[in-house]
Formats: C-alpha cells, structure tokens, sequence
C-alpha cells in the first residue's frame, strides 16, 4: 500500500512553541502511528514573529547575528537571513511586542529604529533585495525609527527616534538621505495586513489597543503620524498595508518598497504550492483557531492554496473556537483542539508532547 504524503505547515503556538517546533510535533506524533507515512514539513509565517525562522528552516542559506537597537532603546539580537543576494529581515526581532512586558509597554515612546539598522545591516552586506517581514510590532511610529536609521533628518534632531510623543514637535522632515541609501536595492514589506495609515482602519485605531494605546491617547497617536506623512511629502498614507507593523509599512512604501502578500511569500520561498501538488493532505495549525483566523492568518492562507491544489486540509491548535460552517467556509475540512483532547495542563504544560499526542490522535482518521 503506497504511503500517504502529508505536508506539514503550521504557524507558530504563540507563546509555547515557534512553528518550527510545532512542525517537529505534529511529524513526531504521526509517525508514532503512521510511521510509513512520506512526512514534509513547512513551518510557515506571516510577516510577524517566526518569519525568519520558517524561511531558514526551508531555504537554508546564511543566519548572519547582528545586535540592533530595541523598542525602548536597549540592545537586542537579531538576525539576517542571506539567500544568495536577497536578505530577509524581520521587525519583530527588533520592535516585537513579545520584548516589552505588559509593564513595560509604551506605545508614546516604543520605536522602530532597530527595524531601520536591520535593514541598513543587510545593504551593508551587499543584499540587492531586502524583504521585510512585517507584523507582531510593539510600536506606532509609523517607521520613523526606521527611517532615521537608514539616514532620514527632521528638525528638532532625533524627534525620529523617540517614538509618536517626539512625533508632534516635528518642524520638518527630509527623506532624502533614506532614499539615497535605499537607492538600487528592492525593498519589499511582507504583510497580509491591508490597513491604510490613519483612521478608523489605520495602525492606532485598529492595531493600537494590543500594545497598550488608550482609547483616549488614540486621537494623539494617530494626528502624530499625520504630521509625520504631511512633513514628509511622501504620500502613500492610503495605500493598502500602510498601517501594518504600526505604521511600519507606511515607511518602507515612503521609500520605494513593494508591498506582498506575508504567507504568500513565505508559502512561495519554500516551494508548497508544489508540495500540494504533489501530496494528500495539508496539516496546519496555531494557537487558537478562531474568528480572526480568516483575516490574513496562516492556517486559512495555507488552507486556501489547499484548496486550490484540491488537498483536503485539517488544523489542530491549541483551541478551536469557530463552528464547523465558519471552517468548512475557510476552505479547513476538520479541527482539532488540544485543550479538549488532552486538557488544558497537558496544552500549556507540555505543549510539544501534548501537540504530538493530538497529532497521532488525528492520524489515525487521516492515515490509511
């Protein structure tokens, strides 16, 4: 009997498990009961935390450290994936929400400077493409760290770097330096966030809340970033994906940067439209299944190009709070729960062993 090809491709268990580690749980616990299964595994991302993770583990190529600048202003690691002359990067690593504690959350201050140096760490190196994975930001300064750290001036000095509070007493802002250091260098910013800049669907009001905004400190934020992209000239404040990564995507656009598509970029970089192709069935999975999953998140992205490759597709994660209507409309055949097949304690406890264990559960219905 010919073996069954199962393709592997979760996102990350936010909090317990990167998706690299979640991929090695779901192929550990399969083959616990369909050992001749053909098992290939794609730990996938967004443009969010764990894209430079999933494109090393599927690419290979070169991890170079580098220590930039944290969102509050400490030092932080991070680091470069060079795939012959592109360089991916990624903003979590150096502005992610994971490297601020609820206490220590300020979005009035947090900046994207780091994301800038990163960038400029891979120019440097002699990257003639640069694809930036945006999403997961602890920021809303709508790149203006970025931007100073690849050259941009603005009057008073250093109103770039000190987060949107610094933002309002902008008198002038000049680009040029930025652009000039950009020059000849493809820029492309990896989201699946479409918010423009400002408004009520713009990077405050909509991603705001999560890192700690206020609703009243919202108005302030958002006229902050206003006055940056009037001072600025530059447009694009409107463009789909502006408001990504808190404003992160309006300053890469301000230079010259393409916006694509996060999971499509990653799904693409790692061949799974052609492992689809080629395989039986898709199993993906996150943290928590939910609503939200069908705006930009892996698990329905992945789903869909199943779907397009006529591949059932099932999830397991580590909740699943959508009806069977709402999962079958997102093109998933199944779900499965962690917390109801194995328990809450087993979930959080000992999140790879009990991930396995679900895994070798649903094997069992999806295996011959």
């Amino acid at each position: 009997m010919p073996s069954v090809r199962i393709v592997i491709a979760p996102d990350k268990f936010a909090g317990t498990l990167s998706a690299v580690e979640a991929a090695q749980a779901i192929a550990t616990g399969w083959a616990r009961r369909a050992p001749g299964d053909e098992l290939r595994q794609l730990p996938m991302a967004d443009g969010g935390p764990g894209f430079v993770d999933a494109l090393s583990a599927g690419l290979g190529g070169e991890l170079v450290s580098v220590t930039v600048t944290g969102p509050l202003g400490g030092l932080v690691p991070a680091a470069i994936l060079q795939v012959g002359d592109t360089a991916y990067v990624e903003s979590a690593q150096a502005c992610g929400l994971h490297l601020l504690p609820p206490e220590q959350r300020d979005p009035g201050r947090a900046s994207s400077t780091g994301v800038g140096e990163l960038v400029a760490a891979a120019i440097a190196k002699g990257a003639e493409r640069v694809v930036i994975g945006l999403g997961g930001s602890g920021t809303n300064d709508g790149g203006a760290g970025l931007l100073a750290a690849l050259g941009a001036t603005s009057r008073p000095a250093g109103a770039l770097t000190g987060g949107p509070d610094t933002l309002a007493r902008l008198e002038s802002v000049d680009l040029d330096a930025a652009r000039e250091t950009t020059r000849g260098v493809e820029l492309l910013a990896a989201t699946d966030v479409d918010n423009p800049l400002l408004g009520l669907r713009g990077a405050t009001n909509i991603f705001g809340a999560q890192k700690g905004v206020s609703d009243e400190d919202k108005p302030r934020l958002d006229a902050a970033l206003e006055h940056l992209a009037r001072l600025s000239g530059a447009g694009q404040e409107k463009a789909a994906g502006a408001g990504a990564a808190g404003g992160l995507g309006w300053a890469l656009l301000a230079l010259g940067a393409r916006r694509v598509p996060g999971i499509a970029t990653v799904a693409d970089a790692l061949g799974l439209p052609e492992e689809l192709a080629r395989a039986d069935l898709l199993v993906s999975g996150e943290g928590s299944f939910d609503a939200q999953s069908a705006g930009g998140k892996v698990v329905v992205g992945v789903a869909r190009m199943a779907e397009h490759a006529a591949r059932p597709c099932v999830v397991i994660a580590g909740q699943v709070l959508v009806g069977n209507r709402e999962m079958r409309a997102m093109g998933i055949e199944s779900a499965y729960s962690m917390v109801e097949i194995v328990g809450r304690d087993a979930s959080f406890g000992r999140p790879a062993q009990a991930l396995a264990d679900v895994a070798e559960r649903v094997a069992r219905s999806w295996s011959r």
